[in-house]
This record gives C-alpha cells, sequence and structure tokens, in this order.
C-alpha cells in the first residue's frame, strides 16, 4: 500500500512539473499561464519559442474587446508588426475549449496560419472551439494566477488606429515573459 501511495505522489509531482507555467509582467499587472504540452505539444513548443527567445517582451495587447478576450504578442507599442517564426498546424482539435481564463492561439482564416500572437478568453467563447467551429482555435493553456489582470486589460478604453480596431488607447505594454521554475529546491540540486 505505501509503495503504491509513493507512486502516485512521485507521479502526481512528475506531472506538476512537466506542465510548463510562463509569468507574464505587464504595464497593469502580472499574471501566470500553465501550458498544456500533453494536449497541444505543437502550440507550446512554438509559444515557449518566443518566450525564450525574448521577443514577447516590448509587445502589446492590441486588440481588446469587452465581453470577449484580449490579444497581444504580434505588434510593439508603435503597431509595428513584429517578427515570427514560421505558421505552425492548427491543434484545436486536442479537447481543450475555449473557456474563460484559458489562452489559445491567433490566426488568419488559414486554419495553420498561427505564429505569434494568443488570445486570453475573457468568458466562455464556445464558437471558437473545434467542434462548434471547425477548424477552432487552439487553447493551449489557461491563466492560474492574476486573471485580475487580463480583467483590467479587458476594460480598457479602446480606439481604431489604422485598420486595426479595438486597439487600447494606452498601450498595454509586456515588459517581461519567463518559464517559471517549478521544480522545487531538492529537484534542482539533483538535476544538475
Amino acid at each position: 500500500m505505501l509503495r503504491h501511495l509513493f507512486l502516485l505522489l512521485c507521479l502526481a509531482s512528475f506531472s506538476a512539473v512537466s506542465a510548463p507555467s510562463v509569468v507574464f509582467e505587464t504595464t497593469l499587472g502580472n499574471f501566470t499561464v500553465e501550458l498544456d504540452a500533453e494536449k497541444a505539444p505543437v502550440t507550446v513548443k512554438n509559444f515557449l519559442r518566443y518566450v525564450e527567445d525574448g521577443s514577447y517582451a516590448g509587445s502589446i495587447f492590441h486588440r481588446v474587446i469587452p465581453g470577449f478576450m484580449v490579444q497581444g504578442g504580434g505588434f510593439n507599442s508603435k503597431m509595428k508588426r513584429l517578427k515570427s517564426y514560421p505558421p505552425i498546424r492548427n491543434e484545436a482539435s486536442n479537447g481543450l475549449k475555449n473557456l474563460t481564463a484559458t489562452i489559445a492561439m491567433a490566426r488568419t482564416q488559414n486554419p495553420d496560419s498561427a505564429t505569434r500572437q494568443f488570445y486570453i478568453n475573457l468568458v466562455d467563447n464556445h464558437f471558437l472551439d473545434y467542434g462548434e467551429r471547425p477548424p477552432g482555435y487552439a487553447v493551449f493553456g489557461r491563466v492560474t494566477s492574476g486573471f485580475s489582470t487580463i480583467q483590467a486589460i479587458g476594460k480598457q478604453k479602446t480606439k481604431s488606429a489604422g485598420h486595426m480596431q479595438n486597439v487600447p488607447v494606452k498601450p498595454i505594454l509586456i515588459t517581461r515573459v519567463q518559464v517559471k521554475d517549478n521544480n522545487p529546491p531538492e529537484q534542482q540540486k539533483t538535476a544538475k
């Protein structure tokens, strides 16, 4: 019995470590996103590439629609489009839903066009799910802390800027994004 309990605890700690979390620092506050690498491996790998190269820092939330979602990661504060890696395959059929506080990839009409832009759902948006509207939009994680920051972003006054609508009047800058260290100190020592 103790052996089974030990194995369950080991598995639980392994799964906690294998779900990477990312901390966003913005001019309106911070929030943390837990990524689902098991159900959205291509999307998470792509997203982490931008986190690790540092290019989300200095980007903005450029599209804010109250009662819907906030979108960011693709433009700087001068509304200049940021460079991106090649588009990825749409993983919207992974079973994850566009629920309140989930993060998903923004894309064009082409299902396999997502690059660096993401959005966070302010409410349940089932119409964006794969089963409701194929090909759907790929959810790849959820906000686990700081959702009040996302809600504050979602309440910002917006304007039109060129061909873009729903752009916050005052830019909401992402100042830093980093992978959160989920390993307990004793595992950090043995991992070296």
